[in-house]
């Protein structure tokens, strides 16, 4: 991690936003630029990326709510994961939750105000039998519940992601992790490559496409950057960005190269390679940026609300106070891409020109409910 000594003026934070804002993709060095800024800058830094986000973003802020539906008894070996063959982490373990188990988180989720449930399995590849089940699920969700679908498998096949798509999955998760380079690092039973042949079923399927990865394995910043530029090459649609908990019976316990204002230059990052992405503040944001946390909310525009698959997160209540306290606001049901929403603000404002029309800023009061 660098320290900063060399970074850009205030002003060209500026200059930059400006320059992404006017459809100028952000360079490798650049990128290394923002995770060099100076703690001095960062605020300057912060206020630049916060143009970026609220062009396309606005103060909307979408809510995921996460449910692991099968925990532990997975064969790869993922150092970060306490659900791997080589942890001896003391998690949970089960076999594949039933209908009515994931129906009901799926109606917690709704109650929380999450506009998107994801369903998450551990395994490095759906069986036939639990790719049945998810899919009966997932049409049972959508006929009842005003909820987008994130599936979150593993490995996937052409065939398996049509199957998925067919039965109503908007998108699917499956994060690149980190850059091509340090990728042998951190797992050693599955490819890069491997990963990016599902990204590429799910697109070819017409799904959109969850990808991100996590900061803090013992990558070098290069890595960090290298993962935010593949990311848009694939023009990925929503890129949740994990800070490492480094969980007890791991291989990666005891790892711990974060401090928060770094964590803040990599929302920063992701946010100004990505402009029209959902940049979504996932695990590890609690624990890493701490107080600063609220702060992150001016890169990204997406959290998970609740927990994560086998730690805690902070309570919903924390997060619509958050929220509301920053003077955003929680987005409604409804589209999640920035292409889509837009053309929403659109058809709304050419409603508005023949007469009375709803808002459509997609936002509703922060909390359940709208309380």
């Amino acid at each position: 991690m660098v320290d900063g000594t060399n970074a850009a003026t205030p002003a060209r934070w500026e200059q930059l936003a400006t320059q992404v804002l006017d459809g100028r993709p952000l360079t490798f060095d650049e990128g290394l630029s923002v995770l060099a800024c100076a703690d001095l800058e960062l605020p300057a830094l912060l206020a630049a990326t916060y143009r970026v986000r609220h062009r396309v973003w606005g103060n909307a802020v979408q809510l995921y709510f996460l449910k692991n539906a099968k925990s532990g008894l997975c064969g790869e070996d993922c150092g970060y994961c306490s659900q791997s063959k080589v942890s001896s982490a003391p998690i949970e373990k089960y076999r594949m939750n039933d209908e009515a188990t994931l129906l009901a988180s799926a109606r917690a989720a709704a109650e929380t105000g999450a506009r998107t449930f994801c369903i998450v399995t551990a395994g490095r590849g759906p069986t036939d039998r639990e790719l049945d089940h998810v899919v009966q699920v997932v049409e049972k969700i959508k006929r009842t519940l005003p909820l987008n679908i994130c599936c979150c498998l593993g490995l996937l096949e052409p065939a398996q992601a049509e199957r998925l798509a067919a039965a109503g999955v908007d998108r699917v998760n499956h994060n690149l992790n980190t850059s091509r380079r340090f990728y042998p690092e951190i797992c050693t039973t599955h490819t890069f490559d491997d990963r990016l042949a599902t990204l590429q079923a799910v697109r070819s399927a017409g799904m959109e496409l969850c990808s991100g990865g996590i900061v803090g394995m013992g990558e070098a910043d290069a890595d960090v950057v290298d993962l935010a530029l593949a990311l848009r090459e694939l023009k990925v649609e929503s890129i949740p960005v994990n800070f490492l908990h480094a969980i007890d019976g791991t291989p990666l316990q005891g790892v711990d190269r974060l401090n928060p204002r770094y964590c803040l230059k990599v929302l920063c990052l992701f946010r100004l390679a990505n402009p029209n992405s959902e940049i979504r503040i996932a695990g590890g944001r609690e624990l890493h940026l701490g107080w600063l946390q609220p702060q992150g909310l001016y890169a990204a525009n997406s959290l998970f609300v609740s927990d994560y698959l086998t730690t805690k997160g902070q309570s919903p209540e924390d997060d619509y106070r958050m929220i509301k306290d920053l003077g955003f606001v929680v987005a409604a049901p409804g589209p999640e891409t920035a292409a889509a929403i837009r053309a929403q603000r659109a058809a709304a404002e050419s409603a508005a020109a023949t007469g009375p029309a709803a808002d459509a800023s997609c936002s509703v009061p922060c909390g359940p409910a709208g309380a």
